[in-house]
C-alpha cells in the first residue's frame, strides 16, 4: 500500500476553494496485491481549474415546462446546497480554509441496451416498468452525451480540483450481451460504433409492432403512449440506429460490476439453456393476449425462469421472426473483466480499468485503487452469481475489505470494540458498489463457491463503523437519489451512504463528489448532481446524436411507468456532508 504521511495529507493536497492546487500525485504503476484484491495507483494530471457551477444542477435543472400531460422539458431553478450535519457540526468560515483532497464522478446504471434482443420481455412492462421504456433505443446517445458533460466540466464545481477519477457503479449493460458490452466500453473509452443488431438495414423491435402496449414512434396509429401525448417522429429508427461516435472520457475510469452485468435482464440466473439459446435465436417474443398471460410470465421470470419458454409457447400472439445475431450472446463475469483489458477500450486508462491482471482467470471482481494521494477507493463486487436482483458479499471479499481498511488506518476498532493502534499512516477510504446497504441481503450460495458464507449490507455497515477513516459508501441499483448518514459509536466512526439515480430512468443523473479537509476537525463531501450536455428541449426533427440524447431525457420523464420517488428530496440532491476528521 502506498503510504501518505499525515503532514503531506493535510498540507500538500491543495489550496483554498477556487485556488491553485499543488499536487504530489504518484505516477502510474502496476497494481499491487493487498489481501485478495489489488491496488491501482493514481495517474498524474494537471492541477486546479476555477471552480464553477456551470453545467451542473447548481446552475439549472431539467424541469417539466407545464403542470399536466406529456411534458417538454426546460431549464428550471437550480438545486440549492443542503448542509447536512447529522455526523458532524458545520463550523463557520470553513469554506475559506478548505483544502481539496480528491474529486471524482460517479456514473451509475447506464443500462446500455440492445432494444431488439429476442430475450427482452417488453410485454410485462405494465407489471415491471423496466421491462420496456419508450427511451430504450437511445441509451448510447444518452451515455455519450453524459461523457461530453463530464469532459466539459473537467473538475469539481466547489473546489475546482480536476477530476481524479470516474467510477461506474454497475449495471453498465442491461442484459449482459457482448454487443452491449462493446457499446458501453466504446462510449467510455472513445470510438465509433453502430448501436444496432440483427438486420442492420431495418428496425426489428417492438416499437413498430402496431401493438397498443408500446410507443410506435413512426406510426400514426394511436397506441397507449400516444394517447398519453407521445409524439410521432418520422425517421426515428434510422437516426437511432445510425453509426455514431463518442469522444470517450478524458479522465481515468474504473468499473464496478452490477446484477444486470451478470444475469438475464438483471433478474433471472444465467446459464439456463432455454433462455440462453433465445439470445441468438431468430424469434422475437410477441405480446401477451391478456393481463393473465403477462402476469404468469412475470411470476415465472422471478420465481421459475426455466418455465418461461413453455409459457411463451402458450401465448396468444406468436413470436416474430427476426435476424439472429451472434453478438447478442451473453458474457460471463470473467469475460466482462477481460474486455476491460482490450486495447481498443484503454481510453485514458488505467489498463483494465481497475480490475487486476489475473481477474479474468480468478473471477475476483473487487479491487483497491488510489483516487488521489491519501484517498483510496475500494471497488466491491456485490453481485451474487446465483442471480436475482439483490446482492451480498462473499466471505473472502469481506475479509479483504477488513484487511485493506486496517492496512490504511493508524487506529481502528476490533470486532469487540477495542481500539487498535497500528503505527500506519492514515488513508481516507471511499467505497463503491452496485447494491446499497439495504439491497444486499441475498445470502443464497454463490454457485462458484457454494460453501463460502455470504455477508449482508448490514454486516458491512457494522464493519465500516470500526474504521474512523471511512468517508463514504457510494452506490446505485435503486435508480433513486438517496443520501443516508450512518452514525457510529463515536463521532469519528460515522460515514455517509450516497445512492445516485440511474442514467436510463428520469432524472438521469451522475454525481460529482469532492472530498475536502475543512481544517477545523471536520471533512466535507461536496456532492453535486449533473445531467448530460444535451439541451433540455430540441425540435422533433433534430435527430442528431445530441438531439436524440435530449429526446432520451424527455421520453424518460414522460414514461408511463416513471417512479417520481426516484428524484429524492433536496437533502438527496446537492449536499455538503460533514464528517468528523480522523486526523483531528
Amino acid at each position: 500500500m502506498t503510504k501518505v504521511n499525515r503532514r503531506r495529507f493535510l498540507t500538500g493536497a491543495g489550496a483554498g476553494l477556487g485556488g491553485a492546487l499543488t499536487l504530489n500525485v504518484l505516477g502510474a504503476a502496476a497494481p499491487s496485491r493487498i489481501g485478495g484484491g489489488f491496488w491501482t495507483p493514481a495517474t498524474a494530471h494537471a492541477d486546479a481549474l476555477a471552480g464553477s457551477t456551470a453545467g451542473t444542477t447548481l446552475e439549472a435543472v431539467a424541469t417539466p415546462a407545464g403542470p399536466h400531460g406529456y411534458q417538454r422539458l426546460t431549464a428550471g431553478p437550480a438545486y440549492p446546497v443542503v448542509v447536512r450535519t447529522e455526523l458532524a457540526p458545520a463550523q463557520a468560515a470553513r469554506a475559506d480554509r478548505r483544502r481539496a483532497l480528491a474529486s471524482l464522478v460517479q456514473m451509475t446504471d447506464m443500462h446500455i441496451l440492445d432494444a431488439q434482443s429476442p430475450v427482452r420481455v417488453e410485454f410485462v412492462h405494465p407489471l415491471i416498468g423496466s421491462a420496456s421504456r419508450p427511451q430504450d433505443l437511445l441509451t448510447t446517445q444518452g451515455l455519450t452525451s453524459l461523457v461530453g458533460r463530464i469532459n466539459a466540466l473537467a473538475g469539481g464545481p466547489h473546489s475546482g480540483r480536476r477530476f481524479d477519477a470516474v467510477v461506474t457503479t454497475g449495471d453498465n449493460t442491461d442484459n449482459h450481451e457482448h454487443v452491449e458490452l462493446d457499446w458501453y466500453l466504446t462510449a467510455l473509452s472513445g470510438g465509433r460504433f453502430t448501436p444496432n443488431t440483427g438486420d442492420l438495414h431495418r428496425y426489428e423491435g417492438t416499437q413498430d409492432s402496431g401493438f397498443d402496449l408500446y410507443w410506435n414512434p413512426e406510426s400514426r396509429h394511436t397506441d397507449s403512449f400516444k394517447r398519453a401525448g407521445f409524439p410521432v417522429i418520422d425517421g426515428y429508427f434510422d437516426a437511432a440506429l445510425a453509426p455514431m461516435s463518442s469522444p470517450g472520457l478524458t479522465v481515468p475510469w474504473f468499473a464496478v460490476f452490477g446484477n444486470h452485468d451478470d444475469s438475464v435482464l438483471g433478474t433471472a440466473p444465467s446459464g439456463i439453456p432455454p433462455i440462453t439459446d433465445l439470445y441468438t435465436s431468430n424469434l422475437k417474443l410477441g405480446a401477451p393476449g391478456s393481463a393473465e398471460e403477462a402476469e404468469r410470465l412475470q411470476r415465472a421470470l422471478r420465481a421459475d425462469p426455466a418455465a418461461v419458454p413453455g409459457l411463451i409457447g402458450q401465448m396468444t400472439n406468436p413470436a416474430r421472426i427476426v435476424t439472429p445475431d451472434e453478438r447478442r450472446a451473453p458474457f460471463t463475469p470473467r469475460e466482462f473483466m477481460a474486455a476491460h483489458f482490450d486495447p481498443r477500450y484503454l481510453g485514458p486508462g488505467p489498463h483494465g480499468h481497475g480490475f487486476a491482471a489475473d481477474a479474468p482467470e480468478t473471477g475476483i471482481g473487487y479491487y483497491g485503487f488510489e483516487i488521489a494521494p491519501g484517498v483510496v477507493g475500494i471497488s466491491m463486487d456485490s453481485t451474487n452469481r446465483g442471480g436475482f436482483v439483490d446482492g451480498s458479499f462473499g466471505d473472502a471479499q469481506f475479509r479483504w475489505i477488513e484487511q485493506t481498511l486496517a492496512a490504511g488506518s493508524s487506529r481502528y476498532f476490533d470486532a469487540g470494540g477495542r481500539e487498535v493502534r497500528t503505527g500506519a499512516d492514515d488513508t481516507l477510504f471511499v467505497l463503491f458498489s452496485h447494491h446499497t446497504s439495504d439491497t444486499t441481503g441475498l445470502l443464497i450460495p454463490d454457485p462458484e463457491n457454494p460453501a463460502e458464507p455470504r455477508h449482508s449490507g448490514a454486516e458491512l455497515v457494522a464493519l465500516l463503523h470500526r474504521f474512523p477513516n471511512v468517508c463514504a459508501w457510494v452506490n446505485g441499483h435503486t435508480h433513486a437519489n438517496k443520501v443516508t448518514p450512518h452514525p457510529g459509536p463515536t463521532a469519528q466512526q460515522g460515514f455517509w451512504e450516497v445512492n445516485t439515480a440511474s442514467h436510463i430512468d428520469f432524472p438521469q443523473y451522475a454525481r460529482v463528489i469532492e472530498v475536502v479537509d475543512n481544517a477545523d476537525g471536520t471533512l466535507s463531501l461536496l456532492a453535486t448532481l449533473i445531467e448530460s450536455d444535451a439541451p433540455c428541449q430540441v425540435p422533433y426533427d433534430d435527430l442528431s446524436p445530441l438531439g436524440l440524447a435530449s429526446l432520451y431525457r424527455e421520453l424518460s420523464y414522460n414514461d408511463v411507468n416513471r417512479d417520481p420517488d426516484n428524484m429524492g428530496g433536496p437533502a438527496d440532491h446537492n449536499v455538503e456532508l460533514l464528517l468528523a476528521s480522523p486526523f483531528a
